[in-house]
């Protein structure tokens, strides 16, 4: 029995150890703060973009033709090459054109002198109609004789310079700098003003891209900008279809006036400089329209934004650590950054990896994302 009392005892003292040094070994075991990274709310220069789908337009571009009939004799260029405005890209024999001026020219010098023998004819009539030696008829009728060599001599110098003009169309030239195509005819072909196109020449700098917008969009832009919400005009940037942005800007430079009933969008273009030839005609690019002036805003990176039912929130770490849920009123995102209208003030951190991890008013081990 007394030994029964003994291990009793011992039993309720051991227990009462434990239980007294129970909360010193869980206080020693206690969960780390959980590790997030995070980003200031910064103002930064984020002007509003606008993303559409465009294509590539050549600002000039022309199928290559005869104007006149023959047999070719040369072709002066290689196809693809870029050639200047007045280069000789082909040469349709001439001979039958330069005979004809020829013949025309003489036909011209007999007519010149078939009036200085009406001008001698009409002077000798006038001198003897003074002294009634020839009737007023014979006067009357000398004069019309050298108005009609003046006619003749008009008429041929008019047939002259046709005769001349086609002459000048047996050299087929580039009406402006450009891009030669491929030749659908070679040296000793038969062309023609009725054998379509010879080959096309396609201006590539500058360049235009073409992208409809909505109706809906450029209304809301155009009232915006009434307001001074944001700032008229805006750049253009073009994204190829490799992925490749392209170096070089373009400025809008027209605006439809008209709708497409069956899209409901309004054409722009804008022209774009493209001295290597980067840009060809007919391509499908994206097309992106940033604006000009600077728009310092309130932003933090997208990602650190979240959203219940309630609408969008973020996770705020403030000076001692500890989590706060801010509400926030998201006015737009662009580049990865989601601008802030009202709920945060430039400086505070948010939360931007880890924000599953947390809840409001837990304490937390805050790192800085990289390059913050």
């Amino acid at each position: 029995m007394r030994g029964s009392r003994t291990l009793a005892a011992v039993l309720s003292s051991t227990l009462l150890a434990a239980v007294s040094l129970a909360p010193d070994k869980l206080g020693a075991q206690q969960a780390p703060a959980p590790a997030v990274v995070v980003a200031p709310a910064a103002i930064m220069d984020l002007r509003e973009t606008a993303d559409f789908t465009g294509r590539i337009v050549a600002v000039q571009k022309v199928d290559i033709r005869a104007r006149v009939s023959g047999f070719l004799e040369k072709v002066n260029f290689t196809e693809g090459q870029k050639v200047i405005a007045g280069s000789v890209l082909y040469e349709v024999e001439d001979g039958t054109y330069r005979a004809a001026v020829q013949e025309i020219q003489g036909s011209i010098e007999a007519a010149e002198a078939s009036r200085e023998l009406a001008v001698l004819e009409r002077d000798r009539a006038q001198r003897l109609i003074s002294s009634n030696t020839v009737a007023q008829a014979t006067v009357d009728t000398a004069n019309a004789q050298v108005k009609k060599a003046e006619a003749d001599i008009v008429r041929l110098k008019g047939s002259k310079q046709a005769a001349e003009l086609n002459l000048s169309y047996t050299r087929i030239v580039a009406p402006f700098d450009g891009i030669v195509g491929l030749s659908a005819v070679d040296v000793g072909g038969l062309v023609g003003p009725d054998s379509g196109s010879l080959v096309t020449l396609t201006r590539l700098d500058p360049i235009s891209v073409q992208f409809p917008v909505a109706t809906s969009i450029l209304l809301d832009y155009r009232e915006r900008s009434v307001r001074g919400e944001v700032p008229a005009g805006g750049d253009v940037e073009i994204t190829l279809p490799n992925g490749m942005t392209y170096p070089k800007r373009g400025v809008i430079n027209f605006v439809a006036s008209d709708v497409s009933q069956g899209t409901d969008t309004i054409t722009v273009r804008a022209e774009l400089p493209n001295p290597d030839s980067l840009l060809l005609d007919g391509t499908l690019v994206r097309v992106t329209f940033e604006q000009t002036e600077k728009q310092e805003v309130l932003a933090v990176p997208q990602q650190a934004i979240q959203r219940d039912q309630q609408g969008a929130f973020v996770m705020v770490v403030g000076a001692d650590s500890k989590v706060e849920l801010r509400r926030v009123d998201v006015a737009r995102s662009s580049r990865g950054q989601a601008v802030i209208a009202k709920g945060l003030k430039e400086g505070e951190q948010v939360i931007t990896e880890g924000v599953g991890k947390v809840r409001p008013g837990v304490t937390v081990d805050a790192a800085p994302a990289a390059g913050g």
